[in-house]
């Protein structure tokens, strides 16, 4: 299924929408063993039998080459042998010499792996496995493609198997990041019942405007107050892909309520009496005339903006706790602050596993109950608990990574080597794929996914069919083919995957490996796109 919510989800697209003849000689006679006339009647069969040795010794070893390099032979003898041939030979020789070097060199990297994995020593660590399998693995790989040449069609020469089981060792490749979390730096959330903070998201789509949500709620734990979330009728429907009742049981207080809440608690009264703008520069708040309108139809009334500071959304600085408390407490009933999406607070707070708020629950922005077990529910019907996920976003991608440096947009048969480099790594046998991209993309990069010769099954998300049970839930609830909540749902898949490969500079994957980061299903496997690389072919500027 396309994934609608990433068409905007990117950072910099929101800020203002690299001739040898070898037949015999001619003189052949100094290979002939002559005899001597005078010795031929006192010894008649000595020269006979010297010659049969010495041609025995001389044409034994040219009959283990012609064995040796059997298909080169018919060249070696050719009279249209050339200086390219004897060239091409050589090199040959070469590689084959390379070949048994790299063999020998794997042979001992797997003394080196039995002797670490065995070794009951507080010294042998687990970075060192994973540091030496990752050569014995490069080491394979170099052979593989050493030998392709040689290769005739068939897999008869394919690098022979050593025995090194990854999956039946007891050591994972791809196993799941340790995460610190004893030690998180956190502040506690304690809000006046009566203070209040007025969300406002407005730059990008869905993933965006989530990222906003959880900065707000920082900002509401710093200032005491409770984080109203917008409107669905001047922001996304919330409640559709978030349980708001989650976030207030994580706390165990009242820390979040909806619009509506609000609008019952204030009456007649939705006013903001305070509207703090985060970002002065390019535009106060980040925020156009038509999001205040649309605050206003609501009944929403809305004090000047202000903005306490200078700070310019290309170029944010890195605030602290005090830097907020400073400029945007105040004694007003109702505040807003818009829009936090760029701002950088505290962000070594903000990347810990569950994030910079105390809480008893691994996250508190996550898909709602019912779109989980709808995930769950697919992952059960078509691909099990082994499964690798990938964020492939192409719809718009093009211009925007190839206005970066380096670009992001990889061709087709580049990105399936990349994917079929990670699949080999974790050994999964199937590929979930949660992308923007044409049939005609998604296609061609199905039929080059190859591992070991075999195309690892790359599934999407199917169209609504009644024989299948994996989506009741959504349709008993009336929120299927709802466009945010199919890309949550794609999140959620993708964040339960045990290896996670996703697109640079898309906030719809940023948003996944929080996600995993939190929910501790973050993999040693998880990366971008062909990670490292740069795209072996970038158009020109228009």
């Amino acid at each position: 299924m396309d994934n609608s919510d990433s068409s905007s989800d990117d950072r910099q697209n929101l800020i203002h929408h690299n001739e040898i003849n070898h037949s015999p000689s001619p003189h052949s006679d100094a290979f002939h063993v002559g005899v001597n006339p005078h010795l031929r009647s006192t010894s008649p069969r000595r020269p006979f039998s010297f010659k049969k040795r010495y041609l025995f010794a001389i044409f034994f070893p040219l009959f283990l080459l012609l064995l040796y390099f059997s298909t080169h032979f018919t060249n070696l003898f050719s009279s249209s042998f050339t200086a390219f041939d004897l060239l091409r030979y050589r090199m040959t020789e070469s590689e084959l010499h390379a070949l048994f070097l790299l063999k020998q060199q794997r042979l001992g990297l797997l003394t080196m792996w039995n002797i670490s994995f065995t070794s009951h020593s507080n010294s042998t660590s687990e970075d060192l496995k994973l540091s030496l399998l990752t050569q014995i693995s490069l080491n394979k790989e170099i052979q593989n493609v050493l030998l392709s040449s040689h290769q005739t069609g068939n897999s008869s020469n394919e690098v022979y198997d050593d025995g090194l089981d990854l999956v039946g060792s007891g050591f994972d490749r791809c196993r799941k990041v340790d995460q610190e979390v004893l030690n998180r730096r956190t502040i506690e959330w304690n809000p006046k019942s009566n203070k209040f903070l007025f969300a406002i998201c407005a730059s990008g789509q869905m993933s965006n405007h989530l990222i906003c949500l959880e900065k707000h709620m920082f900002f509401a734990a710093i200032l005491n107050r409770v984080v109203v979330i917008p409107s669905s009728k001047v922001d996304y429907q919330y409640s559709r892909v978030l349980d708001v009742d989650h976030v207030n049981n994580c706390l165990g207080r009242k820390v979040v309520i909806s619009f509506e809440e609000f609008s019952e608690i204030q009456k007649n009264r939705m006013k903001i009496d305070k509207f703090f703008c985060y970002f002065s520069k390019p535009d106060h708040c980040y925020l156009d005339d038509e999001h205040v309108k649309q605050l206003n139809n609501i009944g929403v009334s809305t004090a000047k903006l202000e903005s306490p500071w200078d700070e310019d959304i290309k170029n944010p600085n890195n605030r602290t706790v005090q830097d907020i408390e400073s400029k945007f407490s105040s004694d007003a009933d109702v505040i807003a602050i818009g829009d936090v999406f760029y701002a950088d607070v505290e962000n070594d707070w903000f990347v810990q596993p569950g994030g910079p708020i105390a809480h008893k629950c691994k996250t508190l922005i996550e898909p709602s109950q019912l779109i989980k077990v709808t995930a769950q529910r697919f992952i059960q019907t078509f691909l099990g608990s082994d499964f690798v996920a990938i964020h492939f976003r192409r719809h718009g991608f093009l211009k925007f990574c190839n206005a970066k440096r380096p670009s992001c947009f990889y061709p087709i048969p580049q990105a399936a080597n990349c994917i079929a480099s990670v699949v080999e790594r974790s050994n999964s046998p199937v590929i979930y794929l949660s992308t923007d991209a044409a049939d005609s993309e998604t296609g061609l990069l199905q039929s080059l996914v190859m591992v070991n010769g075999k195309p690892i099954p790359l599934v999407k998300r199917p169209p609504r069919n009644s024989a299948e049970k994996w989506d009741a839930l959504l349709y008993r609830h009336e929120i299927e083919e709802d466009s945010q909540v199919e890309a949550m749902l794609d999140k959620a898949i993708c964040a339960m995957s045990r290896v996670f490969i996703g697109t640079s500079g898309s906030t719809f994957t940023e948003d996944i490996l929080r996600l995993r980061k939190d929910w501790r299903s973050a993999s040693l496997c998880d990366e971008y796109l062909c990670q490292g690389q740069d795209p072996n072919f970038i158009a020109e500027n228009e």
